[in-house]
C-alpha cells in the first residue's frame, strides 16, 4: 500500500537529538505544557498523518518500546481503536517498569479496552505498521529481540510510519546502528533531526514530515541549530538577477582544467554545466591529444590545448574562476597543471584527481571550494571511507579545518561547510538516479559558474549543490534508472528559471 501524495513545508533548522530533548524540557518546565499533553499531541499528529497518507488502512500493527517513543505509539493505538480500526499492539522491553508520560499513555490505551501482547512475531495480515520502538536516544547497535523485530518489520509488505525517527537510525549522524526500520514515512516532532537527511537517513526515513506539537516559538531561541536544511526553492534567491543591460562579461569566465588522454568527457560535461548554470564564458584547458575534438558538439565552449604548466598559465589569463580535476589524472601532466593552477591568484573549485593529488601535500587556502565524494574525503583525511560515513558532519568539519575554504561532501544529503559561522548545510533535494558517471563533473561546473557570477565561496557551493540536486530531480521525472549527467545538465536551465520560494 503506497502513501497518498501529501506536500508540506519543512523547517530549515536541524538539531541533534539532545537539543530536541532540551527543547522538549523547555516547553514543559518553562512554558507549562504537561509532558502527557505533548505526547497526546504527538500521537494525534501521527494518527492524522496516517489517515491522510493511507486512508484505506484498516489493520494496524503498532510496535511500542519502553520509552517515550513507545508512549507516542500507545496514543496512536488508542486513537486508531477509537476510530474503529483493527489494532494489534506489540510490546518490546519491560513495560511493567514504564514511567511518567509513557505509563500514563499505556494506561489510557488499556482504559479504552486496548489489548497488547509481548512481541514474539509480527502478524502478516496488516495494512500498516507504526514504529514506536526506539526513538532518538539510541547510541549503540541494535541487538536481540529489538533487531529481530526490526528485521521482521522490514520483511513485511506493509508500509511503516516511523514516530520521530526510524528505529535503529542514529538521529545525529544518519548512520544505521546495526539494523534499522525502513519507513515509508517519518513524522519528526518539535525539531527536525539532522540525521534524517544525510548518510543512510534518506534510505530509512521515506517521506519526512514535521509537527512542532504547538510548542511556543520562543523555545527555539534556547538552542542554536546544529545544521540547516537547504533546497533550491529557497537558495535560488542567492543567484543575482540579470539587468537588461547585462553582457557576458558580467557573469564571469570559467576555465575548466582536465581531460587527460582517454578522459575528455569529464571536462566537456563540466564545461557545459558551467554554461548552463549561467557562466558568461567557459574555456576548457585540456590535453593536446583531443583538444581539437572536444567542442565539436558544443561550439560555445572555447578549447585550449595545454601541454604543460606554462601553457596553462597563458590560457588562464582572462579566467575569473578555475575548476580543476575532472579527468585530470595523476601523472606528470596532471601534477604540473595542478601546480600551475594553485600558483595562480584565482578562486578554485577542485574535484576528482585534483583532490587525490591534494591529499598528498595538504595545501590550505580560503578561496577554494573542494567537492569530494566519501572516497576522496577519506584520502584527504587519511582514514577509511567507513569513518567518513560513520559521521558525515564530523568529517566535513575536519575537512574544513584541515584544508580551509568551503567544502562539499557529496552523497545522499550532500553537506556544505564554509569557514564562517553558518551551520553546516544539508541539501534535501536530489535522488539516487544521480548516482552515475559524470554527475560530479557537472556539479564542479555548476559551483564554478556560481563563483563566476559573484557569489562568495560558501554561498556558491550551497547554491550550486542545490541547483544541481534540483536539476537531478527534474531530470528524474521520467525515471531515475538510466539518468545521465547530460540529462541533468539539460535540466539546469529550466530549473534556474523556477521562482524562489520561502519555507519555514
Amino acid at each position: 500500500m503506497r502513501p497518498m501524495p501529501h506536500t508540506e513545508v519543512l523547517p530549515r533548522a536541524l538539531y541533534r537529538a539532545e537539543q530536541v530533548r532540551a527543547l522538549d524540557r523547555c516547553a514543559i518546565t518553562q512554558h507549562g505544557i504537561p509532558g502527557i499533553e505533548l505526547m497526546e499531541r504527538a500521537g494525534a499528529a501521527a494518527f492524522s498523518l496516517l489517515r491522510r497518507l493511507w486512508p484505506d488502512a484498516r489493520r494496524l500493527c503498532v510496535l511500542a518500546g519502553a520509552g517515550n517513543n513507545g508512549g507516542d505509539a500507545y496514543v496512536v493505538a488508542r486513537l486508531a481503536l477509537e476510530q474503529g480500526l483493527d489494532v494489534r499492539l506489540l510490546r518490546l522491553g519491560d513495560h511493567d517498569r514504564l514511567k511518567g508520560e509513557a505509563a500514563e499513555a499505556a494506561q489510557r490505551y488499556a482504559a479504552a479496552q486496548g489489548r497488547s501482547n509481548a512481541f514474539s512475531t509480527l502478524p502478516g495480515d496488516v495494512d500498516l505498521v507504526v514504529d514506536g520502538l526506539l526513538g532518538t536516544g539510541l547510541e549503540r547497535p541494535v541487538a536481540g529481540e529489538w533487531a529481530s523485530a526490526i528485521d521482521q518489520v522490514n520483511g513485511l509488505p506493509a508500509p511503516v510510519l516511523a514516530l520521530d525517527i526510524p528505529s535503529g537510525l542514529n538521529a545525529d549522524t544518519g548512520r544505521v546502528l546495526g539494523t534499522a526500520v525502513r519507513a515509508a514515512a517519518t513524522l519528526s516532532f518539535i525539531g527536525l533531526k539532522q540525521g534524517l537527511f544525510t548518510g543512510q537517513g534518506p534510505d530509512q526515513c521515506g517521506l519526512v514530515r514535521f509537527d512542532a506539537l504547538g510548542v511556543p516559538a520562543a523555545i527555539y531561541a534556547t538552542e542554536v541549530l546544529s545544521a540547516r536544511r537547504v533546497a533550491w526553492a529557497t537558495e535560488r534567491k542567492l543567484v543575482p538577477a540579470r539587468r537588461p543591460s547585462a553582457n557576458k562579461g558580467n557573469f564571469g569566465h570559467v576555465l575548466i582544467v582536465g581531460g587527460a588522454p582517454g578522459m575528455s568527457g569529464a571536462p566537456r560535461l563540466c564545461g557545459e554545466a558551467a554554461l548552463r548554470a549561467g557562466a558568461g564564458l567557459v574555456s576548457v584547458a585540456t590535453h593536446p591529444d583531443h583538444a581539437q575534438l572536444l567542442n565539436l558538439t558544443r561550439p560555445e565552449l572555447m578549447v585550449r590545448a595545454v601541454a604543460d604548466a606554462e601553457a596553462l598559465r597563458d590560457a588562464a589569463g582572462r579566467a575569473s574562476v578555475i575548476a580543476i580535476g575532472p579527468g585530470l589524472g595523476q601523472d606528470d601532466w596532471g601534477r604540473a597543471l595542478l601546480g600551475a593552477a594553485l600558483a595562480l591568484d584565482k578562486p578554485l573549485v577542485m574535484d576528482a584527481d585534483a583532490l587525490n593529488l591534494l591529499a598528498k601535500n595538504h595545501d590550505r587556502r580560503e578561496d577554494w571550494v573542494l567537492t569530494p565524494h566519501p572516497g576522496e574525503a577519506a584520502r584527504l583525511l587519511g582514514c577509511a571511507v567507513a569513518d567518513i560515513e560513520t559521521d558525515r558532519f564530523a568529517a566535513i568539519t575536519a575537512l574544513q579545518q584541515r584544508y580551509g575554504g568551503s567544502i562539499v561532501l557529496k552523497g545522499a544529503g550532500s553537506l556544505v561547510r564554509g569557514s564562517g559561522h553558518r551551520p553546516t548545510a544539508v541539501c534535501s533535494d536530489g535522488n539516487p538516479g544521480m548516482a552515475s558517471g559524470g554527475t560530479g563533473d557537472a556539479l564542479t561546473g555548476v559551483v564554478a559558474a556560481m563563483l563566476a557570477q559573484g557569489l562568495e565561496p560558501e554561498r556558491a557551493a550551497t547554491a550550486g549543490v542545490c541547483l544541481h540536486a534540483a536539476a537531478g530531480d527534474r531530470a528524474a521525472r521520467t525515471g531515475q534508472r538510466g539518468l545521465l549527467a547530460s540529462d541533468l545538465i539539460d535540466a539546469l536551465r529550466p530549473t534556474l528559471a523556477e521562482p524562489a520560494e520561502e519555507d519555514g
